[in-house]
């Protein structure tokens, strides 16, 4: 009696299957009946196991598991008969407009470093490169910086195997410029520089540009003229630069140079600390040991050197808050500079 009940519930599920047809709604409708967790037929067949006579459990829970199984296969092959029947019924509109793919934006680094890229191109520079992984030479000694010069210790870096450090700063290049390339030279050299640095206003890894002039009679006033002129181009013809002493080991005389708050327009603010100022470049004249060092006579050649961080420079350009946001990968940064191009 237990089993004729059980192809009773079979044939029913059959009869009821084929009448809901392709429909989703109708297959889903016959799911819920027969194979539903709360109230469905199969739940109600497995309580009346529970009051069979002990001889007859066993066949009946064999042949329960056996309905269960083929309720549930023919469940699933119906949904997805009902899936391809409705895809199908689907009508491209061939008259909307084409839907646009998802487009890029140039990162604010590397915005401001093509741009920079172009104002020294136009004043005849060309743009070198170099390793990022250096040898304590090139990143330090060729620099004047000496294995126990007290200047090291605000340029501690990563260190490899064999020697070799991650570069403090794209000087080096520098001096596998001047090694390789007798003067007149003019170079800038951008890229990614390392040192063991974090917090709100810096960061392990950041971008820097410098540049490099070597000839003959070459001035402080001209060094003076060039980063004005690159200021103003930059960012504003009435921005505001001012020179101030200050002391880097390859450079002799040397100054930080600094441009008007971009924010309070010289005024003074929280950014600026009151002063209207902020510190955006480093410069000097190339020292003469340097030139030694790269078998440069100094009695014949003078020249300038000069860098930012480009990092620091799409802040100020861009108004971008934090340094750390610059490195965060978040694409809400990127997408306001969509449509961007240089």
């Amino acid at each position: 009696m237990a089993l004729e009940t059980l192809e009773r519930a079979r044939q029913e599920f059959l009869a009821a299957l084929a009448e809901a047809g392709s429909d989703p709604a109708r297959v889903e409708t016959v799911r819920v009946r027969f194979a539903g967790r709360r109230s469905g037929l199969l739940r109600d067949l497995e309580d009346a196991l529970k009051l069979l006579p002990r001889e007859e459990k066993p066949s009946y829970g064999k042949a329960l598991n056996e309905l269960k199984k083929f309720i549930e296969e023919r469940l699933a092959a119906a949904h997805r008969a009902a899936a391809d029947a409705s895809k199908r019924g689907e009508v491209a509109d061939v008259t909307l407009p084409g839907r646009r793919p998802a487009l890029g934006a140039y990162h604010p680094v590397t915005l401001v470093r093509r741009e920079i890229e172009e104002i020294f191109l136009r004043m005849g520079y060309s743009v070198a490169d170099g390793p990022e992984a250096e040898d304590d030479w090139h990143n330090f000694e060729a620099l004047n910086f000496p294995p126990d010069h007290p200047a090291r210790d605000t340029q501690d870096t990563f260190f490899l195997k064999g020697g070799m450090l991650l570069r403090t700063h794209t000087s080096p290049v520098q001096i596998r410029t001047m090694e390789t390339t007798p003067p007149p030279i003019r170079v800038i050299i951008p890229g990614r520089v390392y040192r063991c640095d974090s917090d709100l206003r810096h960061t392990p890894m950041f971008h820097q540009v410098e540049g490099l002039v070597v000839d003959e009679g070459i001035t402080f006033g001209h060094l003076k003229a060039t980063l004005e002129a690159f200021v103003h181009v930059l960012f504003d013809p009435e921005m505001g630069v001012r020179f101030r002493p200050s002391f880097f080991p390859f450079t002799e005389p040397s100054a930080e140079v600094d441009i008007t708050c971009v924010f309070c327009r010289g005024k003074g603010c929280a950014v600026c600390t009151g002063s209207g100022w902020m510190e955006i470049l480093g410069a000097g004249m190339v020292d003469p040991r340097v030139f030694r060092f790269c078998n440069v006579d100094p009695a014949r050649y003078t020249g300038f050197a000069f860098g930012c961080g480009l990092d620091r420079v799409a802040m100020l350009k861009y108004g971008i808050p934090d340094l750390r946001m610059q490195f965060s990968g978040d694409e809400r940064l990127l997408r306001q500079f969509e449509g961007i191009r240089r």
